[in-house]
């Protein structure tokens, strides 16, 4: 058979070509390709910098190279404008020059350095794309062009990566994903089959000690989760899609789509399932706040999924949010399918429970939604993992946070208690060469940082990573089989010594309320009395409370450690029985009603102590301190009114809910009462019990009131 290029073959391209000047998805993307593309070889040409500065100049323009070439070589393919052919031979030819003279780069972390890069992760990125690039022109060079760029530049880049750093090829691990792409993609695109099959099945050609098939059945859980969250997840999605279109091209015998039960499309369902409303993804572990369904690897598995694997209306709802599909004859499918519908519906991908571990065995994550008649999404998640670390490939890139039963909600289009995510700036070198800052570890991977329980101002697990991996939590429930009455419910042990934490989050649709409440039953059982803290991180102003609180005039950080030393107090107040407090966000009030002890405090905070290089985002979190032994803090999140400042409008400023009491708990059920300004009350009964008796009848007595009720929770 003669040379097709590796992702998309001329037939291909000649479909796409009809797509050119059209107002579709891919007609779209295709005159942002080009317009982005011709401007960067117009203003910038061809240049190979030298070394420079992690994240500087030299970094991005190295970036910046290998996107280009990558978009040029599909448009050379599907515009048949030689200027494309050109810029991609120069590029190339101009790397293929330099690159045998250049010495290592400097490492900037434990990651081994590349030639053009500080670390070979950036590295395996630029062969890859530039190997798809180079895949597009092959059938038009001479072979005196092609032993220049092969002998001189690729095949020198393979052998870094197999011999060089073979100690990290087949490490099973994001990094090492990359490495196993990149050396089988340009194996493939210079007919180099030995290079393909290490990539494959590992330096010993074994299928499991490395190689791709061993990443694709050894990094996920059965339901598709990565340990180090969405965030990691998505960056892993491009090399596997690249990879698997070049297989599949190639040596279609393997049937990669197919391989360990499809896992391809159930990892990537993963990812897309876990996203908020909005379409970004959940700050789970180190996490940008910015990454969404929009990202790249996101983009090519929503269209690889419809056009390989199932039409199905969520994958066409994905890509009418993104507004965008993959230039590739899937995206073309997929452009092709939102062209054809009408009406399509918000994204949504239920509510799910989505397993840990390489088992499914060590916890996961607890994702509740709620669609109204308005289309509007109530989401609420917790996370009850394993510990999102990659210490094992390199000490200084754990990037685990300690903690479980974090909760994050959103809705009205917004995230309302949110995570802080990561503490970095990525690329902007100023600061911190665009790595991790300090605060990452003293602050954004502390408990105070998460919205979970902290016992006596201390971190969950120690803040040690050999502990933290040994933990992870287990679901206690999850039934979603009523949208107007949700719940799940996680539980985690010995995250402090002699301490278990069960924490059950319910969506209840109550007739009398504008959106679903969110109802939190945080129980703590202990070997001895404890000060614990519920930190609330939001957006917004604060508008009332109904207890009194004093501000400080000057203010100091609330710890000396912790992730405490970050937190200004900013006031205070004490509280007895429940506490309520109210804040504006957007168009949005939200109120908290929390129950309260009666040596309960309020406290509230801002982020920025102890930062001297203006690293942390400055944001507000208020903490509900309360003491005891065996312990509930039991809270309802309720969203009500509209604010309109340009109107001058304010509707339902003040909620329903005015009152949140814990009746009782014990071994076998925690029930709390709500209280409303109607007069309306409202019991919510939980089961602590496990196994086959959480689906039982059940009955309790707390205060001389009997309680009876069917299954994990109900209103009773």
């Amino acid at each position: 058979m003669s040379y097709q290029p590796l992702l998309l073959n001329f037939d291909e391209a000649a479909q796409l070509r009809q797509s050119l000047n059209t107002k579709t998805l891919l007609g779209k993307a295709l005159t942002r390709d080009i317009a982005q593309t011709d401007e960067y070889m117009t203003s910038v040409g061809i240049e190979v910098p030298g070394h420079g500065e992690g994240g500087g100049y030299e970094h991005n323009r190295h970036k910046q190279n290998y996107i280009h070439m990558d978009l040029a070589g599909r448009l050379f393919l599907i515009t048949q404008d030689d200027k494309y052919r050109n810029y991609i031979v120069d590029m190339l030819s101009a790397y293929a020059t330099v690159y045998p003279t250049l010495e290592s780069n400097v490492s900037r972390d434990s990651n081994p350095p590349g030639k053009l890069f500080h670390q070979t992760l950036n590295e395996n990125m630029w062969m890859l794309y530039a190997s798809c690039a180079y895949s597009c022109i092959y059938h038009t060079l001479d072979e005196s062009q092609k032993r220049h760029i092969e002998d001189n530049l690729l095949k020198q880049m393979i052998d870094m990566f197999v011999v060089t750093y073979a100690h990290d090829f087949d490490i099973i691990h994001n990094h090492g994903l990359w490495a196993v792409a990149a050396v089988g993609i340009c194996g493939y695109a210079i007919n180099d089959q030995a290079s393909v099959d290490k990539a494959l099945y590992g330096l010993k050609l074994d299928k499991v000690s490395g190689g791709f098939l061993a990443q694709l059945d050894q990094l996920f859980s059965p339901d598709g989760y990565y340990m180090e969250g969405p965030y990691y997840h998505r960056f892993s999605l491009r090399p596997i899609y690249l990879f698997a279109e070049a297989i599949e091209r190639r040596q279609p015998e393997i049937g990669i789509y197919q391989f360990n039960d499809s896992v391809i499309k159930t990892t990537s369902y993963a990812v897309m399932s876990t996203a908020f409303p909005d379409g970004t993804l959940p700050a789970l572990n180190d996490s940008s706040k910015t990454i969404s369904i929009n990202d790249e690897g996101v983009i090519m598995a929503t269209s690889v999924c419809y056009h390989r694997y199932e039409q199905n209306d969520t994958l066409l709802s994905m890509a009418n949010h993104q507004q965008d599909v993959w230039v590739h004859i899937s995206g073309l499918t997929l452009s092709n399918a939102v062209n054809d519908t009408k009406d399509i519906k918000p994204f949504s991908w239920g509510s799910l429970f989505v397993t840990d571990g390489p088992e499914g065995e060590k916890g996961g994550v607890g994702i509740l939604r709620h669609r109204d008649a308005k289309n509007d999404d109530t989401m609420a998640l917790i996370w009850f993992g394993q510990h999102g670390s990659d210490h094992q490939y390199h000490s200084a890139l754990d990037h685990g946070h300690y903690d479980g039963l974090h909760l994050s909600v959103f809705n009205r289009g917004q995230e309302v208690l949110h995570d802080y995510g990561f503490g970095r700036w990525v690329n902007v070198e100023p600061k911190f060469g665009g790595r991790y800052i300090p605060e990452n570890k003293s602050y954004c991977k502390q408990t105070v940082a998460h919205n979970t329980v902290t016992v006596d101002q201390k971190t969950q697990n120690n803040f040690d990573t050999a502990r933290a991996e040994s933990k992870f939590g287990q679901k206690h429930f999850f039934k979603a089989d009523d949208s107007s009455l949700q719940g799940m419910s996680g539980r985690i042990s010995g995250y402090y010594d002699g301490t278990d934490m069960q924490r059950s989050i319910i969506i209840a649709e109550l007739a009398e309320f504008e959106k679903p409440l969110v109802i939190d039953v945080y129980r703590i059982t202990a070997d001895k009395p404890h000060q614990y803290d519920l930190p609330v991180h939001y957006s917004g102003q604060i508008i009332r409370t109904d207890f009194d609180y004093q501000t400080e005039s000057t203010i100091k950080p609330l710890g000396a450690d912790n992730g405490y030393q970050h937190l200004w107090n900013v006031g205070s107040g004490n509280v007895s029985g429940s506490s309520l407090l109210s804040w504006l966000h957007g168009n949005s009030y939200y109120s908290l009603v929390s129950s309260a002890t009666p040596d309960s405090k309020v406290i509230f905070a801002r982020t920025g102590a102890n930062d001297p290089d203006f690293n942390l985002r400055s944001e507000p979190a208020f903490i509900l301190r309360q003491s005891g032994q065996n312990h509930v803090f039991a809270s309802v999140l309720e969203t009500h009114g509209y604010f309109n400042e340009s109107i001058e409008a304010s509707v339902g400023a003040r909620g329903l809910v005015s009152k949140v009491e814990v009746v009782g708990h014990n071994d076998s059920a925690t029930v709390i009462n709500i209280s409303t300004t109607s007069g309306n009350g409202y019991t919510i009964a939980i089961s602590n019990l496990s196994g086959d008796a959480l689906e039982g009848q059940h009955t309790v007595e707390f205060n001389g009131q009997t309680y009876q009720w069917q299954g994990a929770f109900a209103i009773v």
